[in-house]
């Protein structure tokens, strides 16, 4: 009885530490369906995969939003027909990449001032190859969940279709949802740029309608992501992790490991790792701050909600495998 009172305790810690992102993750999102033309968005994009890449790395900064508020945008940058490297790279980068994490790394570790730099580094190279990797994807479809990806829309814009009076967001990925079928916007939403007080008050119901649609289908993946992160917390206690970290190797595999048990938010996970400061490497340090904001538990019901399980497979083994290899490579040179 004691220990599921814990682990209750625990999953509401999780949900109230996570809500809040998630909600601004949401209002990023159903703000960029709006304020943002896809069409632009694409064109000036780089072709380059790469490019790509390191492009949706750096939107982080825009979008300062954590592993949680991540997702949302991230589905966003889908639905607006972004190649997969962009929002790949976004999604994953974006929990560390954002002025609020840096700051929060820094606070903690400003004696170490190597931890933020590397941690802002390995971060950003680990998204630019995942990226990268995922780029050689051209059926960005394939990747998706069935239900997520039935929400493109399959007319292919082209220019020399006659589109005069049609909404730029009906012409590709980008639409307001119910259940998963497509809502029709009123062109006067869209295109209007007057003060008109009735299209105005549709917007904003269009508005709060794709708010509440995208929070309640991310809530329920965050809410079981908690519930199974809570209880993994409760019956793998922290102490049989730590004890595995002897040495150099099986201590940033033991980081790594507890940094997905905990699924703490990337805004103060720097401040749980200094913690560990006197028992730990900084190379294992740097393991759990570099693969937690990207891979833990509660983000993996959040993916779940958009990539097919074997990519979510594919994602998380190459984040962990070069999250490895890059804190290694730190702990022996550095």
């Amino acid at each position: 009885m004691n220990q599921l009172h814990i682990a209750f305790t625990l999953f509401l810690s999780l949900l109230v530490e996570a809500i809040p992102f998630l909600l601004l993750g949401v209002l990023l999102s159903s703000g960029l369906l709006f304020l943002i033309d896809e069409q632009q968005l694409i064109t000036r994009l780089p072709k380059n995969p790469l490019l790509g890449s390191v492009v949706g790395s750096c939107i982080g900064f825009l979008f300062p939003v954590c592993e949680c508020g991540n997702i949302p945008v991230a589905r966003r940058l889908l639905l607006k027909r972004v190649s997969p490297s962009v929002a790949i790279s976004f999604l994953l980068a974006a929990p560390t990449i954002n002025p609020i994490v840096i700051w929060s790394t820094w606070v903690a570790f400003g004696n170490q001032p190597q931890i933020v730099i590397f941690r802002v580094l390995f971060s950003l190279a680990i998204a630019i190859i995942v990226g990268w990797v995922f780029s050689t994807q051209q059926d960005t479809r394939l990747l998706l969940q069935t239900s997520f990806a039935r929400r493109f829309n399959p007319i292919i814009y082209s220019p020399s279709e006659n589109t005069e009076g049609k909404s730029s967001l009906l012409q590709s990925g980008s639409f307001i949802l119910d259940g998963g079928q497509v809502l029709p916007f009123n062109n006067s939403l869209l295109l209007d740029t007057g003060q008109n007080s009735a299209a105005l008050k549709s917007k904003g119901q269009f508005f709060v309608d794709n708010l509440l649609q995208e929070f309640s289908e991310l809530g329920g993946m965050l809410v079981l992501g908690s519930a199974i992160a809570a209880i993994i917390q409760v019956f793998v206690p922290r102490e049989f992790i730590l004890n595995l970290g002897q040495d150099t190797i099986t201590s940033i595999l033991a980081m790594m490991l507890l940094a997905v048990i905990v699924s703490i938010c990337s805004t103060v996970d720097s401040f749980f790792a200094l913690s560990f400061a006197a028992t730990f490497t900084s190379g294992s340090l740097l393991a759990f701050l570099v693969f937690g904001p990207t891979i833990d538990i509660k983000s993996i019901g959040l993916m779940a909600s958009i990539f097919k399980p074997k990519i979510i497979i594919y994602i998380f083994t190459l984040v962990a495998q070069l999250t490895f290899i890059f804190t290694l490579t730190y702990s022996y040179f550095f």
